[in-house]
């Protein structure tokens, strides 16, 4: 989760869920819903190949195998889905679901296409986006593209993300996710393409705050501070 802050609304007394926690469970969930794999090795690359098991702290945990949650209607106050939404088959099933046992209320997080373009990622089945002006979560299935064309780029692409080379990425994270909360549900529609995808870099890369950001960062590679 790249935007814990914009958690704001959850009160005193909320029951949350948290669907998907992948390694890091939010400390404010009660408690949390996890997919049933049968491969170990696949829940380790479904949360980002992080091979240690997420610590619950002692909270309960409900595994599932299907599309529906196993809660009843309305059975939480808040429901935290952070980098899931674009995992799932069916995204308009899944928010279905997040409104029948959450009320709601709660906050979802996700990458947004150019992200997706960059690395596409193989457990990353989705595009998906939020219309602002609109307030429609749209989405629109990577296997209706052609994006597969481009796998010997993404691959490599990939390969430099693990090395290190995640600067464009890390800098710029609300070009490439996205993280809001919402209180009460929000329209979620298929796409035909990513025509109707619309995201505008306002900001000059150029300012004398990011070329000191970006000097500072080569004296730590150079004095060998950085990640190696």
């Amino acid at each position: 989760m790249f935007f814990q802050h914009k958690i704001l609304s959850i009160k005193a007394g909320d029951k949350v869920l948290e669907i998907g926690p992948g390694a890091t469970p939010h400390p404010r969930a009660n408690t949390f819903l996890e997919y049933r794999f049968l491969d170990e090795n696949e829940a380790i690359e479904q949360r980002g190949d992080i091979k240690a098991s997420p610590n619950f702290q002692g909270r309960p945990v409900i595994y599932y195998s299907g599309e529906k949650f196993p809660f009843n209607d309305g059975e939480f106050d808040y429901v935290i889905a952070s980098h899931v939404l674009e995992h799932v088959p069916n995204p308009e099933v899944f928010m279905s679901e997040i409104y029948r046992v959450g009320g709601g209320r709660g906050y979802l997080e996700f990458p947004l296409p150019p992200y997706e373009y960059l690395f596409n990622f193989d457990v990353h089945t989705q595009f998906v986006w939020f219309d602002l002006q609109e307030c429609v979560i749209k989405y629109l299935p990577k296997r209706k593209t052609a994006l597969s064309q481009f796998n010997s780029i993404s691959s490599e692409m990939r390969t430099a993300l693990e090395l290190g080379w995640d600067d464009l990425v890390s800098n710029n994270l609300e070009h490439f996710f996205i993280g809001f909360e919402y209180e009460s549900p929000v329209s979620i529609i298929e796409q035909k393409d990513l025509s109707q995808y619309d995201s505008k870099w306002q900001q000059n890369g150029n300012t004398l705050s990011r070329r000191l950001i970006r000097k500072f960062s080569r004296l730590i590679k150079l004095l060998g501070l950085g990640r190696s």
